[in-house]
């Protein structure tokens, strides 16, 4: 197989990125009043706005080129077929099973794997009805008030991002927690909100082996049988989302509060299995069903759209343009949505994780670039935090900008004076950063504020906005489960092109995996008195002198 950068449509592109990069937006659109039209795809209630893009059709036909000289349909078909894709562990990748409310059969090595997928679901349901309902009660006959997630990676950031972003559709009765990190003070906060007669604990760990998890589970474990005093109670507190079950029964937790899930299920992507328990017990099994039916309405479109009216591709191409041509190093997502505040730690996760990799699939070395910082903030937060290295800074920064037209607060007056205040400032920011301010702009500003003669000169300069910063617009309806599902598959489903192209298996993480071999060979010799030596300097410096200040 040919490697991308041998691709005839590469070397084209190459070419025509010197052409357009002296180009600006504001002429773009200038010459082509139809450029939002031409340049826009709607999905349900989803708009996807990419006109406001260093971009133009001819851009777009050498990007699907690549697209298809990449065979991006092929490998969609494979990955959602269960071939396994993922070559290095040799599995399938199949997240998109979780939300299949087609029930169509998935086959993984001869085996249909929708009925463990919708027994899960079934025993989600039961169990998630009693305790919204009251009729699960801890040790002491009270019901559940409290929620402890523990797990970590993507058995936190997901649900973590969900629970946030779906608050209010949540059972104002619960309370839910989320414990992820292996610093005590994580746990002890959490504790801290909490009552050991009506808090239930999830423990989120595919192995049950996961060290931060694990310590965080039997920590949680000790403090409340220092409370309840009795190992049996334990059954009533405590679940797994495992596939350990002598581990689990151990622990003390009753097998048949295991919930299980698969191999083919990525962590960074589990939010959809077993794994996103403590969301169905928020905002109840509806609802996460809800989410499930979004995620599908967009693998649906994914999987039929052709690629020039493809939501997930043409974003996936877009990054891939400046990633690779424009050389930018990260990439901005700035939900104007409060409930959205953990949705860029949660796709930081699902990106640089699956595409922060310099090996290709055979093996070889990569010799381009891959994956982009993933980074962002809620608005109009950001705005007063590092818009202005967006605006103003030498690095382009390519960003997405998300915005419900409704939202769930009607705060205000008017009602809704907050929301229509965040969309002015949503619109605005996205115009500002196409169009910029020339000089005769900034000047005539200032003259206008009465300035004049050297003062004038003075500031012009700093007044001046170059303008041509690229961003993509999406907007909906309000953030529902259903849409917040639809934008989730969105950007896995971008994160699977991108990866695709760029000839790397998006699906393992090993990067994670070195640094905690490191660390458990560091563990030991924290423990010791004795005087560290066998690495390298630095290492050994800083073992030597946490251990002096014991």
């Amino acid at each position: 197989m040919a490697t991308l950068t041998q691709y005839p449509s590469w070397q084209t592109l190459c070419q025509h990125q010197k052409q357009l990069e002296p180009m600006h937006m504001r002429d773009m659109f200038k010459e082509n009043p139809k450029r939002f039209e031409q340049f826009s795809l709607i999905l349900d209630d989803l708009l996807l706005d990419y006109s406001k893009h260093r971009l133009t059709k001819e851009t777009l036909d050498l990007l699907f080129q690549i697209a298809r000289e990449a065979k991006i349909e092929n490998w969609r078909d494979r990955m959602f077929s269960g071939e396994k894709i993922n070559i290095t562990e040799d599995r399938a990748v199949l997240h998109t099973a979780l939300r299949n409310r087609s029930n169509t059969p998935v086959y993984v090595n001869g085996k249909d794997v929708m009925p463990d997928v919708n027994a899960v679901l079934t025993q989600m349901r039961e169990f998630t009805t009693k305790v919204r309902d009251g009729s699960w009660t801890g040790y002491t006959d009270k019901p559940i008030t409290d929620i402890v997630n523990i797990g970590i990676g993507g058995s936190d950031l997901g649900p973590v991002m969900v629970c946030d972003a779906l608050k209010p559709y949540a059972s104002p009765k619960l309370n839910v927690h989320f414990v992820s990190n292996i610093d005590g003070a994580h746990l002890a906060r959490a504790l801290e909100k909490c009552d050991a007669e009506t808090t239930l604990f999830i423990i989120a760990s595919k192995t049950f082996t996961t060290q931060e998890t694990m310590t965080n589970a039997h920590s949680a474990r000790a403090w409340f049988l220092s409370l309840a005093e009795d190992q049996a109670h334990i059954a009533k507190h405590f679940v797994a989302l495992s596939t350990n079950s002598k581990a689990v029964q151990e622990f003390g937790i009753d097998p048949a509060n295991m919930f299980a899930f698969w191999d083919w299920v990525g962590g960074r992507y589990s939010l959809w299995s077993a794994i996103g328990l403590s969301i169905a017990l928020y905002v109840g099994m509806d609802n996460f069903e809800d989410l499930l039916t979004g995620g599908y309405a967009m693998d649906n479109h994914f999987k039929t759209a052709p690629l020039e009216q493809n939501m997930p591709v043409i974003m996936a191409l877009i990054g891939i343009w400046y990633n690779n041509f424009f050389h930018v190093d990260t990439h901005a997502i700035l939900p104007y949505d409060q409930g959205m505040s953990r949705f860029a730690a949660y796709l930081q996760q699902a990106d640089m994780e699956s595409n922060g990799k310099f090996i290709c699939r055979d093996g070889t070395r990569v010799q381009y670039k891959t994956g982009p910082v993933i980074w962002g903030e809620a608005g109009t937060n950001g705005q007063h935090a590092f818009y202005q290295l967006i605006h103003q800074g030498t690095q382009i920064v390519p960003a997405d900008f998300l915005m419900p037209i409704h939202s769930h607060y009607a705060i205000g007056s008017p009602k809704d004076q907050h929301h229509k205040i965040l969309m002015a400032n949503f619109l605005a920011q996205t115009q500002a950063l196409m169009l910029g301010k020339t000089r005769d702009q900034a000047r005539a500003e200032l003259e206008k504020q009465g300035l004049s003669g050297e003062a004038l000169e003075q500031l012009l300069p700093h007044k001046m906005f170059e303008g041509n910063r690229p961003t993509t617009s999406i907007m909906f309806d309000k953030l529902t489960p259903h849409t917040l599902g639809k934008l989730i598959a969105l950007y896995e489903h971008k994160i699977f092109v991108q990866g695709i192209i760029w000839d790397i298996n998006s699906y393992d993480q090993w990067g994670v995996e070195y640094g905690k071999q490191i660390a458990q060979q560091i563990l030991p010799q924290l423990m010791s008195d004795e005087t560290v030596s066998n690495y390298d300097s630095s290492t050994n410096g800083l073992i030597n002198y946490a251990k002096s200040h014991k």
